[in-house]
C-alpha cells in the first residue's frame, strides 16, 4: 500500500478530526464542548487540531462549511426537477427524515449564531456564509424561472432570504414542538416562495400570469 503523502496526512487528519467534532459538538453542544474533547473524539492531541483550525470557532465553521456543501448537493438535484408537481412530491417526501437527521446540526447552529451576535467577527464569518448561501441558491432561482420563461416576483436574492428564514423557522417550530405542524408544511412553503407556477396561480402547474399574481396579493395586504 503505498504511503501518504504530507498534504494527504494532513487532509486524513482535519476529514478525522471535523467527523470528531460533529460528534463532540452534537452530544455537548457549542459551548460546553471543548478542543480537548474534539482531539482525544479524534485520536489526536489538542496540537493536531490547531494546527488544522485556529480556534474552536474555526473548526465550527470548516464543519458548517462542510454541511452547506452537502445541502446545495441536494438543492442542486432538486431543482433540476423540471416539473412542479415532482418537486413538490420529492420535497413532501423528504422533509421528515431531513429533519430527524439534521436536528443535531439544526440545533448547534442556533447555538452559534446566538454567539455570533455578541462577537462580531464570529459574526462577520457567519455573515459572509449566508451572503454566499443566498447567492447560490438566487442563481438556483433564477435558472428555473428562466426554464420557464417567467419573471419571479421578487428578486431572486430576496426569494433566497426568504426561503432560508423559512426553513429556520420552521425547524424552530418543529423542534419545540413536535407535531404541532404538519411535515408537508415545509415542502409546500418552498414550492410558493421557488417555483413559478406558484406564482401564476397559486397551484403547481397552472398558467395564469405571475405579475396578476403578485398584484392581486399585494393590493389584498395593502
Amino acid at each position: 500500500m503505498a504511503r501518504l503523502t504530507r498534504a494527504e496526512r494532513r487532509q486524513q487528519t482535519r476529514a478525522r478530526l471535523l467527523d470528531a467534532a460533529g460528534q463532540v459538538f452534537a452530544r455537548r453542544g457549542f459551548h460546553a464542548a471543548t478542543v480537548d474533547e474534539v482531539a482525544d473524539a479524534a485520536g489526536y492531541t489538542k496540537g493536531a487540531v490547531y494546527s488544522n483550525f485556529a480556534n474552536k470557532d474555526e473548526l465550527f465553521l470548516a464543519l458548517l462549511d462542510q454541511r452547506v456543501a452537502a445541502q446545495l448537493q441536494q438543492v442542486e438535484a432538486l431543482y433540476a426537477i423540471e416539473s412542479s408537481e415532482e418537486l413538490l412530491a420529492a420535497l413532501r417526501g423528504r422533509t421528515e427524515r431531513e429533519f430527524a437527521a439534521a436536528r443535531d446540526f439544526g440545533v448547534l447552529m442556533v447555538e452559534f449564531s446566538l454567539y455570533a451576535m455578541r462577537n462580531p467577527t464570529a459574526q462577520a464569518e457567519l455573515a459572509k456564509r449566508y451572503r454566499q448561501l443566498r447567492g447560490r441558491l438566487a442563481e438556483l432561482i433564477t435558472k428555473r424561472y428562466a426554464r420557464q420563461q417567467s419573471s419571479p416576483p421578487r428578486p431572486p436574492e430576496q426569494l433566497a432570504a426568504l426561503a432560508l428564514a423559512t426553513d429556520a423557522g420552521l425547524f424552530l417550530q418543529y423542534s419545540v414542538e413536535p407535531g404541532a405542524l404538519p411535515w408537508e408544511l415545509h415542502a409546500e412553503a418552498m414550492i410558493q416562495l421557488l417555483d413559478p407556477t406558484y406564482w401564476r396561480s397559486g397551484e403547481p402547474g397552472s398558467r395564469t400570469p405571475t405579475s396578476s399574481r403578485w398584484s392581486s396579493r399585494s393590493a389584498g395586504s395593502s
